[in-house]
């Protein structure tokens, strides 16, 4: 059975920007999942790889912050596939293998070094954040009378918070 461009734009538009598993948007779409693993593979073949787009909106609607763990759990999966092989491989030195371990290992430190520079508002923030909610909780339990004021006050500090840290 022949399914209009609209339901495969469907799929796609499920799979790709709303994540859901082929499977799920087969079924949300009505058709059959090996219908719409036939869909993925075609377009793949032509150039539109699902999966590279689905990763590629995933980067670019998420904040710096996912973009950052994204690029680091891509790294890591490759550092341990490229150790498992350099352990697993015969046809190598050992003394090329260290020096490629060397290599290896100067890579993992200078990506996790990265990923510092990009998380560290993100860590200010959360403890920003969370000295607010001490200091919301010790008004409340010491000083209630002042509560209405602390209130009227946070909102318009909270902005402020935001702008210098989020």
């Amino acid at each position: 059975m022949a399914h209009s461009q609209e339901v495969r734009d469907k799929v796609y538009r499920l799979y790709v920007y709303e994540r859901q598993s082929l499977e799920i948007a087969a079924m949300m779409a009505e058709i059959p999942f090996s219908t719409a693993r036939r869909w993925k593979d075609s377009d793949r073949q032509k150039g539109n790889d699902w999966d590279k787009m689905r990763a590629a909106n995933q980067m670019a609607t998420g904040g710096l912050e996912d973009v950052s763990r994204a690029i680091l759990s891509g790294f890591l999966v490759q550092y341990q596939s490229t150790v498992d092989q350099l352990s697993l491989n015969e046809n190598i030195k050992p003394e090329q293998k260290v020096d490629m371990l060397a290599s290896l290992a100067d890579a993992f430190n200078k990506t996790v070094a990265a990923s510092r520079k990009v998380l560290p508002e993100t860590e200010q923030l959360a403890t920003a954040m969370g000295v607010i909610n001490l200091l919301a909780e010790f008004v409340q339990q010491h000083y209630p009378q002042h509560l209405t004021a602390f209130v009227e006050i946070l909102e318009p500090f909270g902005n402020e918070i935001q702008k210098k840290y989020g």
